[in-house]
């Protein structure tokens, strides 16, 4: 157990209104005691009082401030904690801390408050995970995954999948120890099917498409010919002149990128250079980009110009789009609308709810077209496991599993097959911190900021 004293600053920094700093660990209060100074001396440093006064070094007095006591094991480290509440900037900062400092205070490495957190029991390391995830979420579908996580969604499972794993290496157990009261027809008759059940809700579990989304976003690029008001439709869903928009083709010759938020979702559009036959150097190059965007988007918005009928380079659009997500948007619905199309889209086996009409002009159908795009996001963060760590680990944990099985049908020796058991064990231990070494504790808190 770590026994040093940490402080760090546990706001942004820069200029506020307000900074924290925190410190952690033995001398905490002896800390506090020797650099503040409250103002009712006869009701202070007792434990979980705000207390207003002055932090000085030297007797020189650095800022008028607050703070607070916080005795262990009562605290977010379990440790002695204190926290002075200073005005932000840079200076009153930067003086508080090297006044911590001197007397012996160590400035804390990033996440070193929660991996204390997590060594002291408080927390699991899932939760610990759970915390930076919140801290770092980009949208509220996000947020909520993480406060999932952090109030015990992944324990949760990883537990009642541990549970029942060493339910089935009873049995295992049993028919090794106890051969001549039970054979290994028998023992693998009952256990086969158990780790085989577990090993798919161990993956079902897993979500890596929600995960990425939660993480990252939607990445949606919109495709199609020049001219067919893919640009004007960029800046209609981000509600601003992001685009240049002319009556010229291939105006767009790089891909033009803007977010917005959808139903708590992060969604990264993408506008690309119309794709047509070109000569024309640099625009090959922006035709080239748009296809490679096209090829890793999670959703491709492909526009057709609703008043004029499609021809070749739109169906071979529709072609390169045939096994990738997407959404056909008819755009320029407040010309006159060319009967045709439809007759197309449905001719090259395009169903009706793939397509939706729009102009980017008037508005017409945009609200539409952002509640499909919502809708092809889906729910993450729904899922047991979101973070990429957890379930790489849970699939090594599903693969042991089904290892094990097939063994045990092959008849290979019970004994043998309990070392996958201990496998599969040993990798739900690691999501929850209990078989953990100080390599991956050092690889999971790299990611965390300074003062949490």
């Amino acid at each position: 157990m770590r026994q040093t004293t940490i402080a760090a600053l546990a706001t942004p920094p820069g200029k506020g209104g307000l900074a924290v700093i925190r410190v952690s660990g033995p001398e905490a209060l002896a800390l506090l005691r020797q650099v503040f100074a409250p103002k009712s001396p006869s009701t202070a440093f007792q434990p979980r009082m705000m207390m207003y006064g002055h932090f000085a070094d030297e007797g020189e007095v650095l800022d008028e401030c607050m703070a607070v006591y916080l005795k262990a094991p009562h605290t977010y480290t379990r440790e002695d904690v204190a926290e002075i509440y200073l005005h932000g900037g840079e200076i009153v900062v930067q003086g508080a801390l090297d006044a911590l400092f001197a007397r012996g205070a160590v400035p804390a490495e990033p996440g070193e408050f929660t991996r204390r957190a997590f060594l002291n029991g408080r927390i699991d390391l899932s939760r610990a995970e759970a915390v930076m995830q919140l801290i770092s979420a980009t949208g509220a579908q996000a947020a909520g995954a993480a406060l999932r996580q952090l109030q015990g969604g992944a324990l949760r499972f990883v537990q009642e999948a541990q549970a029942e794993l060493i339910r089935l290496m009873a049995g295992c157990v049993a028919a090794i120890d106890y051969p001549e009261e039970i054979d290994q027809a028998e023992a693998v008759g009952d256990l086969a099917p158990g780790l085989l059940t577990l090993a798919g809700r161990l993956e079902a579990a897993c979500d890596e498409r929600g995960g990425k989304i939660l993480e990252e976003g939607l990445q949606v690029v919109i495709c199609g010919k020049p001219n067919v008001g893919k640009s004007s439709l960029l800046n209609a869903l981000l509600g601003e002149e992001r685009a240049i928009v002319t009556d010229l083709p291939g105006t767009t010759r790089d891909l033009v990128s803007g977010s917005v938020t959808l139903g708590g979702i992060p969604v990264h559009f993408k506008d690309t250079a119309g794709i047509r036959n070109s000569d024309e150097v640099v625009e090959q190059i922006g035709i080239k980009r748009a296809r490679e965007a096209m090829k890793s988007a999670e959703l491709c918005l492909m526009v057709l110009d609703a008043g004029e009928e499609p021809d070749a380079q739109d169906a071979d659009i529709l072609e390169d789009l045939q096994n990738l997500p997407r959404i056909i948007v008819l755009n320029k619905q407040d010309l006159p609308p060319q009967q045709k199309v439809s007759a197309w889209l449905k001719a090259r086996g395009v169903a009706e709810r793939e397509v939706l009409r729009v102009s980017a002009v008037t508005g017409e159908g945009m609200d539409s077209l952002r509640a499909a795009i919502r809708e092809r996001a889906g729910n993450p963060g729904e899922n047991a496991l979101t973070l990429a760590r957890h379930m790489r680990l849970a699939r090594q944990a599903a693969t042991s599993l089904r290892q094990a099985a097939s063994a045990m049908e092959a008849w290979v020796p019970l004994d043998l097959c309990a070392v996958d058991l201990n496998d599969a064990l040993a990798a739900l231990g690691q999501i929850t911190g209990e078989n953990v070494d100080e390599a991956l504790l050092d690889e999971v808190f790299a990611s965390f900021c300074v003062g949490k």
